[in-house]
């Protein structure tokens, strides 16, 4: 790339462990780097690092961050990381003509039409029906949800915090683990259960109410691990149960929208074990809701493949503003 390359913005995919940047140019995406959130005091000071780090000619006029937790008012915060920022100080900070905020999972829902086959890998039937409803879930640090609704001619993203569903339990072992995990956080919501953390805490739980004492520790990836390579039956059961509770909750949001165009499940904890997430009970879950079996049973589902689909979504966003702007 030339020295004297000059972006058109600066994107962000902000969660609570890493922070991704990169500049657009007339090519799209490009220096793409990751920065750790701990080695770094707020998002002004990322950002700077990056910029430091990368040295474009030009600093870009505009920037579009994808954020993971609320972004409705003037300071946002992260829900699962201790940085914060107000808008109007870091658009002043960086000396922008345009800051486009969003959260994650908008960014993510908005790179749905734009994802080719590779991006993406189809579990179970069901074809996309045109201009239907999509929706978007995806476990890492948290759990992120969004839907995407065609209107006024363009896809139109909507803000949600559904990854605080309370989690249901569908047979007695499920209700024993949400029972024992009850009497720890009270409230179980669906990101308890269903991220790195909650992957944790499901094999904890299960330890427990099997009256086994966990040996692996409060390392998602060593759990992960042990079941793919079974080593740990409870770490086995603990991932079989993790995919059946993302069916379960996949279902229900594919059921409260909707949404025939697809269900697709994003984040960077299930691409890691894909072929055993396939064959699991997702699917299962995700179509066993009783009467109403067969209105899900046509939806497709997809697990995204593609490394940052966040930015994906943000360059589309850019684009179309961009083009709304010069209208």
């Amino acid at each position: 790339m030339p020295e004297d390359w000059s972006p058109t913005a600066l994107i962000a995919d902000i969660g609570a462990t890493n922070a991704r940047f990169a500049l657009v140019g007339p090519n799209g995406a490009a220096r793409i780097e990751r920065l750790v959130c701990a080695d770094h005091p707020s998002l002004a000071s990322a950002i700077g690092a990056y910029l430091d780090q990368v040295n474009p000619r030009r600093p870009p006029r505009q920037a579009a961050i994808a954020w993971a937790g609320p972004v409705s008012s003037e300071e946002v915060r992260l829900t699962n990381h201790p940085w914060s920022f107000s808008k109007t100080e870091l658009r002043s900070q960086l000396a922008l003509d345009h800051l486009h905020v969003v959260n994650d999972f908008e960014a993510v829902a908005l790179a749905l039409p734009h994802l080719t086959e590779a991006d993406r890998i189809q579990v179970g039937p069901g074809t996309p029906k045109p201009g239907d409803p999509v929706a978007v879930l995806g476990p890492g640090t948290g759990l992120g949800v969004s839907t995407l609704v065609y209107h006024d001619g363009g896809w139109k993203p909507l803000r949600s915090e559904g990854g605080h569903v309370t989690m249901p339990a569908t047979n007695d072992e499920e209700a024993a683990v949400l029972s024992h995990l009850r009497q720890h956080f009270g409230h179980v919501s669906a990101e308890r259960v269903l991220c790195g953390t909650g992957l944790v805490n499901l094999y904890e739980a299960l330890s427990a109410v099997s009256g086994e004492e966990p040996s692996l520790g409060t390392d998602p990836a060593a759990i992960t691990t042990a079941a793919l390579e079974g080593q740990d039956a409870i770490a086995g059961r603990t991932l079989e149960m993790f995919c059946a509770m993302l069916g379960t909750v996949a279902g229900n949001l594919g059921l409260t929208v909707g949404s025939h165009g697809g269900v697709f499940v994003a984040g960077g904890i299930v691409p890691r074990f894909a072929e055993f997430f396939a064959a699991s009970a997702f699917r299962r879950r995700f179509e066993d809701k009783g009467r109403l079996s067969s209105f899900v049973r046509s939806m497709p589902t997809y697990l995204i493949t593609h490394p940052i689909p966040a930015f994906v979504g943000l360059m589309a966003m850019i684009t179309d503003s961009n083009a709304r702007s010069a209208a």
